[in-house]
């Protein structure tokens, strides 16, 4: 295992994640928030957020355990919403079965969404080749690490912190830090973040607008910005044509 945490897909794995840690982190804290304003106790919300490593299913568990529904409407339908899960397994399993059983199982555990898919993107194919092999399982762990501390942290954080948020926000609050989980994710480069950060202060500066203009202005700011900043593509020569 220690080789795993000095190969340098290790670091690979790491550096990809962190590009849309920020936005996991966002929707992590905003769970947190929800699982305590959702009516769960202070060790019970604690519970989930340190072994539940399934944030689409705790999101729709917990509405139902807030309005009191039994426990196998709230297992069936967190088992319906992680059925993706079993087509990720089927696809992965090539690339772990060279693994003894507890790895495949902490693997299993680890497996979310965007791990997936960095790290298909990443090895399309599984491979026999045992120096291959450890690449994968040096790039999984790193992946992997980064993605469950980014959600579980800011999860723990979001229970902290729910009980300073004023109750007349309610989950509402928790609304607004899942679009800024969106947000934070599509912030991919130099030009839209420009975009956001011009569209965030429109937005605020006009926020006295009646009808909810503020939004459109800030639309339409962030619009304007991007085609001032943004560079044409210069038209390519055909093919055999010397410019």
């Amino acid at each position: 295992m220690t080789t795993l945490f000095q190969h340098p897909e290790f670091r690979r794995g790491v550096r990809d994640m962190s590009s849309v840690a920020p936005g996991i982190a966002s929707w992590g804290l905003m769970t947190g928030v929800a699982m305590v304003k959702s009516g769960l106790s202070l060790p019970e919300a604690l519970l989930m957020g340190l072994t539940v490593f399934a944030g689409s299913s705790q999101l729709a568990a917990l509405p139902l355990i807030a309005a009191g529904a039994p426990m196998w409407v709230i297992l069936a339908t967190a088992f319906c919403v992680n059925l993706r899960f079993v087509v990720f397994s089927a696809h992965l399993r090539p690339y772990t079965m060279h693994l003894p059983l507890w790895r495949r199982m902490l693997s299993g555990y680890f497996t979310a969404d965007l791990s997936y898919v960095l790290f298909t993107r990443r090895y399309p194919q599984p491979s026999h080749d045992a120096v291959v092999r450890q690449a994968q399982d040096a790039y999984w762990a790193g992946n992997s690490a980064v993605n469950w501390l980014s959600w579980t942290i800011p999860g723990l954080l979001g229970i902290a912190l729910a009980n300073a948020i004023p109750p007349a926000w309610g989950l509402s609050f928790a609304g607004l830090l899942a679009l800024l989980g969106v947000l934070c994710s599509l912030i991919t480069d130099r030009l839209r973040a420009v975009s956001a950060g011009v569209a965030g202060a429109a937005a605020v500066a006009v926020f006295a607008l009646p009808l909810k203009l503020n939004i459109l202005v800030a639309i339409a700011a962030a619009v304007a910005i991007c085609m001032l900043l943004e560079k044409p593509k210069k038209p390519q020569a055909p093919a055999g044509v010397t410019p």
